[in-house]
């Protein structure tokens, strides 16, 4: 018995000792693994992994009531914005429930999206771009969305956002400029009756538009230019990024 608990005491202290030495090796694994999460190249991919930013907005358009005489509409589309890490060009997803886009509406969409990107010089090579219409078995027609979702992208994609109850009707032409649409009356009316406080509308007007007047309590800005519009809806000049900025970098 004597020898067995003389025995016993150095292989005790031997093991007291290599738990010491794996709890100081655990020790200092644990404190290397802190200090490389906290490097800030890893926290940069990280946070290029998760951007991502959504918005509802407001379009207007026109359809037909019950007697089929044409009235103004507003409606809503989310507009969500993500940033991959890879540079193989734009996506956009057009999601197809619960309510869908036409084809001409979808093209006019995209091509508004590179135009308002490359005149606020951003690269799109890694967006994701989803738009979702909220209406279960509305397809949304037609190329007026084009210019408000077009700045809405660019707006996410920069930090910025579409200021509460304010619409831009109009397309994006090749030169930079806000398309003249239809129907503006007629939208008018129904952005005064959904409260909309500020409608943003083409200078150069349809010819088959005519007059029409100011709703009351509703301001209305012609707009010429992207740059202009942009501006009227974010309170935000459209800079130009320098061609090494990364898309949805954080302010």
């Amino acid at each position: 018995m004597s020898d067995q608990g003389s025995s016993n005491k150095p292989l005790s202290a031997q093991r007291a000792r290599r738990g010491a030495l794996r709890f100081a090796r655990f020790a200092a694994s644990f404190v290397v693994a802190v200090v490389v999460i906290n490097s800030p190249a890893l926290a940069r991919s990280f946070q290029e992994e998760v951007q991502h930013r959504k918005q509802i907005i407001p379009i207007l358009g026109t359809t037909f009531d019950r007697d089929r005489k044409p009235i103004g509409v507003v409606a809503q589309l989310q507009v969500s914005v993500a940033s991959r890490k890879d540079r193989n060009g734009m996506e956009v997803t057009f999601e197809s429930n619960p309510g869908r886009f036409s084809i001409r509406a979808q093209v006019a969409v995209v091509t508004a999206i590179n135009r308002a990107a490359r005149l606020a010089g951003l690269n799109t090579d890694s967006w994701s771009v989803s738009l979702t219409v909220p209406y279960e078995g509305v397809t949304i027609y037609g190329e007026s969305l084009s210019a408000m979702v077009g700045l809405t992208v660019v707006a996410l994609a920069k930090g910025d956002f579409i200021k509460p109850a304010r619409v831009l009707t109009g397309t994006v032409t090749r030169d930079g400029h806000i398309g003249a649409v239809g129907g503006i009356s007629l939208k008018l009316a129904a952005a005064r009756d959904q409260n909309l406080r500020r409608v943003l509308v083409p200078e150069e007007y349809d010819i088959a538009d005519g007059d029409w007047e100011t709703p009351f309590l509703l301001q209305v800005s012609p707009v010429g230019t992207v740059t202009t519009a942009y501006e009227a809806l974010t309170d935000r000049p459209l800079e130009a990024a320098g061609p090494s900025d990364p898309p949805l970098a954080e302010d």
